[in-house]
């Protein structure tokens, strides 16, 4: 008698993991996420343990078995998380940048989170990104320092004083030589810092650097003193003149001019930081002078700083050295969890896809089931890519420059609607 074959009744048709309904908080552990970032949070476990739920009912648990973990899940919302912290910083990277270089770097650990360090330690742990910072415009402050620093004018380069000793009728000094072997043999202010580096003569005078002079003062008339000869010149007292002030400021130049001139008899020209002197010197401390005194300054590498005082070379120089870590979970809006969960789904979307895409059927009994796995990495690219899109976007139209240019266009639309606003009519 011929034995009935036995009735199969398997529980799974596909894979033996199937994901859950629900999630379980126990389960989000150091080994159900790859990085553990947030795992001291526990809003982000609550986050992505109600992820699991909101994952089985759009992609249909309910209807057809989904072949993915919870820990699956776990990894996909931790992944969206930083995601969005990794857009949300780029953007506030390019607002804040130009007001940051210079500033207090930071020490990151693996995971991009700052950790104690020297170079951490006035920032005590605070999040940098998160700050509204004070528009101080530092690279614009660098590049006029620059600017200044070839023209001479107020930068922060550091000038020197030195002198030569003029002989009877020698025309040339070195003076790239002489500063050379001060620097090497003296104790000088400038001692071990030239290294035969190219010296920038600021000034060459042999007198005080800037002519005296009074005109129109209390009492009236002008005198002219200078180191070599004493010139005056006199004034009814009884003559009062109202003079504007440009007049006065043209006489002063004009007089700076004739010193600089006629008075001192002597000119020179640098070639190659070798100074020619005309005349000739003759009698020097008697006839003449018997030194002639330079500023000068010596270049420095652009990462040099001074030890006496922080010029920021050592702190933010790029994109790179911004002290941010990743945003905390908790600083995370109602509309970043959004787009987190959208972003989260779209990454456990894909996840499905590369698992049912190592089979291209599952046979079954007289037939077999075709699975939808490139329809899935379709849509999953597709979907991370428009919501990435959105955001960045989103983000463009909120940037400070942004802000300002919108803010600007609201004042400009107010005033011009102000204008056709009728004016009132008062009544007596």
């Amino acid at each position: 008698m011929a034995t009935a074959p036995p009735v199969l009744s398997p529980v799974q048709k596909t894979s033996p993991y199937v994901l859950p309904a629900t999630g379980t908080h126990s389960n989000v552990t150091t080994t159900a996420v790859p990085y553990g970032i947030y795992l001291d949070s526990t809003d982000f476990i609550s986050g992505a343990v109600d992820q699991v739920s909101f994952t089985y009912k759009m992609l249909g648990g309910d209807v057809l078995d989904i072949e993915l973990t919870q820990q699956n899940v776990y990894t996909s919302y931790e992944a969206a998380v930083l995601e969005y912290s990794y857009i949300i910083n780029n953007h506030q990277a390019v607002n804040v940048l130009s007001d940051f270089l210079g500033a207090v770097t930071g020490t990151f650990d693996q995971d991009g989170q700052l950790k104690s360090g020297e170079l951490s330690s006035s920032l005590s742990g605070t999040q940098a990104s998160l700050k509204f910072p004070k528009f101080t415009f530092e690279y614009t402050k660098k590049v006029a320092d620059g600017l200044a620093a070839g023209a001479a004018l107020g930068d922060d380069s550091r000038i020197y004083s030195a002198s030569i000793t003029m002989r009877d009728n020698q025309q040339d000094y070195d003076l790239q030589k002489i500063v050379q072997d001060l620097s090497v043999s003296s104790s000088v202010a400038f001692t071990g810092s030239v290294n035969n580096k190219r010296i920038a003569i600021r000034r060459v005078y042999y007198r005080s650097p800037q002519a005296m002079w009074r005109f129109y003062g209390y009492y009236g008339g002008l005198n002219v003193v200078g180191n070599l000869y004493t010139y005056g010149q006199f004034s009814d007292e009884s003559t009062f003149e109202i003079v504007p002030a440009w007049q006065n400021k043209l006489q002063s130049m004009a007089f700076e001019t004739n010193l600089y001139t006629r008075a001192s008899h002597y000119s020179y020209e640098i070639r190659d930081n070798r100074i020619r002197v005309y005349p000739p010197p003759s009698s020097p401390g008697a006839g003449s002078p018997s030194k002639m005194w330079f500023e000068f300054t010596i270049p420095s590498d652009a990462w040099d700083s001074d030890s006496t005082r922080k010029d920021g070379t050592d702190g933010i120089n790029n994109f790179n050295t911004l002290p941010f870590a990743n945003i905390p979970y908790q600083n995370i809006n109602s509309m970043g969890k959004q787009w987190i969960r959208k972003y989260a789904l779209a990454i456990a979307k894909e996840m499905l896809a590369q698992v049912r895409g190592k089979f291209g059927s599952i046979p079954i009994p007289g037939d077999s089931v075709t699975l939808n796995a490139s329809e899935l990495a379709t849509q999953a690219k597709a979907e991370q890519d428009a919501l990435k899109e959105e955001l960045k976007t989103l983000l463009d139209q909120l940037t400070y420059q942004a802000m300002v240019e919108k803010d600007s266009a609201m004042a400009e639309g107010a005033k011009a609607l102000q204008t056709n606003i009728p004016l009132g009519v008062y009544r007596g």
